[in-house]
């Protein structure tokens, strides 16, 4: 059975928003199958026998959105259990996890013979190596499709502004009524995706918010908001001074070695407040892989074409209109070059993104 849906928009009557959103983009607009019928397909997937296993890239959409669909599948299947690759160290994701007591696992501690079902939320197989490995029955995502995604139900909504508004529209379509925790989690989940309606968000994406805001606790989503960095983290933003390099209305900083790749997000978006740039390109090392961050005013420019255009051929390279990133094994750089040296990686960083500019 093939679920699997294009890239032209759900669309119901009257959306303008999505239907320009798809025309502009040059993707030929074709209307989804109505919100009921999609749930009812997801569900012949599994079975009460099946044991579901989650996977995700932990960050507040992808964990809203593990947390959703598990509740979706609660009493449906035998057990759901959501497993992470990624180390959650920035302190908004750790307050998500500890404050909305998400049930989370390693992706490297679990067995994948333990499970009949796996799916995959707020990404695509080929966006990291620890998802490529395995095969799905269920791919959810927000994010532009640039690779074939195979598997018996695909839903990818690339003109939503999070992932967490797909599984919203779920979790109505179903009936169900989200918990005081998982409307917290979902509604948090959007206003960090769309940068609080600031960029990418279509009229879904506000209908959500709005039926999710009764249901939250707005105590708890604000303590969840206010935490974004400890003590030991400042040292990076004295970095990423020392080190800008500001070009025209650009500017670029490269930060060495950081414990997480939140660190370079945080950085960027601290630049972005600076009226006078256009452009934050903020690069570091994590894990022997070079990691840039792109961030733009959204103006008559698009981060993810400059990110692809710039670095796609190095490694992975991609984004929305705003907000971009590209990750590249310090493998693929020549061997005199491997080293993890402020002065290459940094030059490299800024020679790609000026050459993609001019040509």
């Amino acid at each position: 059975m093939d679920c699997s849906v294009d890239e032209g928009g759900y669309l119901k009557q009257g959306d303008r928003d999505s239907t320009m959103s798809s025309f502009r983009s040059g993707q030929q607009v074709t209307r989804r199958r109505p919100a009921r019928e999609n749930i009812r397909k997801l569900f012949r997937i599994f079975s009460t026998k099946d044991r579901v296993l989650i996977t995700i890239d932990a960050d507040p959409d992808s964990m809203a959105s593990a947390m959703a669909l598990k509740r979706l599948l609660w009493r449906k299947v035998r057990s759901v259990t959501i497993a992470h690759f990624n180390e959650i160290r920035r302190f908004d994701n750790l307050s998500m996890v500890r404050l909305l007591e998400i049930p989370l696992k390693k992706l490297l501690s679990v067995r994948n013979q333990d499970f009949t079902k796996t799916v995959l939320v707020d990404g695509q197989p080929y966006h990291h190596e620890a998802f490529s490995s395995l095969k799905y029955d269920v791919v959810i995502d927000h994010h532009p499709k640039i690779m074939p995604v195979k598997a018996p139900f695909v839903d990818i909504r690339p003109e939503y502004g999070a992932t967490a508004t797909i599984m919203t529209e779920y979790l109505r379509s179903a009936r169900i009524r989200p918990s005081s925790r998982l409307a917290t989690a979902l509604i948090y989940a959007i206003r960090v995706d769309t940068r609080n309606f600031e960029t990418e968000a279509v009229d879904q994406d506000f209908k959500a918010f709005r039926f999710l805001f009764q249901l939250a606790n707005l105590n708890l989503l604000r303590k969840i908001e206010v935490s974004e960095m400890g003590v030991d983290q400042l040292h990076y933003f004295q970095k990423a001074l020392e080190t800008k390099r500001v070009v025209g209305e650009k500017i670029f900083s490269y930060l060495g070695q950081v414990d997480s790749p939140d660190i370079l997000v945080l950085v960027a978006d601290f630049f972005m407040k600076c009226h006078d740039l256009s452009w934050v390109i903020v690069s570091g090392v994590c894990q022997k892989t070079l990691v840039v961050v792109l961030r733009n005013d959204g103006s008559k420019k698009h981060a993810g074409t400059l990110a692809a255009k710039a670095f796609g051929r190095f490694g992975s390279a991609g984004g929305r209109r705003a907000r971009a990133r590209a990750e590249i094994s310090l493998l693929n750089f020549e061997a005199k070059q491997r080293k993890e040296d402020d002065a290459h990686l940094g030059h490299f960083v800024i020679r790609q993104v000026e050459k993609s500019v001019r040509s």
